[in-house]
């Protein structure tokens, strides 16, 4: 392809390198909710998107030296949030899950909307920790750690 033909794609380098991340999030995201879909109890499906979505990033190199280099593809807020379509998606699909647990009476009744994004504000988070900041192993123990809280909680029955 020619530099004028890539043009007609794209208006700038800057919206080439936006639809670039895009389809890197839309493949991480695809790749997740086919492992979830695979899945019939709610519980497991929880356990399978949390840590296949968190382990995604160690096996795609590309991906994670870019947001190595561009920590604001996860922002902390928002307004901020160039991929918030994507980023709601992914929500959504948790959410789902919720949900089903609740219909299905494996997790108890909680306000899903702020449960999702408390959970999800977690898991960017842990991703930042484990992917820009690179504190691999001590990050990848504390969220293995912290699902099992969410699903187990932390109290003695």
């Amino acid at each position: 392809m020619t530099k004028g033909n890539l043009y007609i794609y794209v208006r700038n380098k800057e919206d080439l390198y936006e639809k670039a991340v895009a389809y890197a999030l839309l493949k991480w995201q695809a790749k997740v909710r086919r492992d979830v879909d695979l899945e019939q109890d709610a519980v497991r499906k929880f356990e399978v998107m949390c840590k296949r979505a968190f382990e995604y990033l160690s096996k795609d190199q590309v991906l994670r030296t870019v947001l190595m280099n561009d920590p604001s593809i996860f922002p902390i807020t928002p307004k901020e949030d160039r991929f918030s379509e994507i980023n709601s998606a992914s929500m959504d699909m948790l959410k789902g899950v919720i949900l089903e647990g609740i219909e299905k009476g494996s997790f108890r009744k909680v306000d899903v909307d702020h449960v999702t994004g408390l959970l999800f504000s977690i898991y960017v988070m842990f991703i930042i920790k484990a992917y820009v900041k690179s504190e691999g192993k001590s990050a990848r123990a504390m969220f293995e750690q912290g699902i099992d809280i969410v699903l187990r909680g932390l109290m003695r029955r």
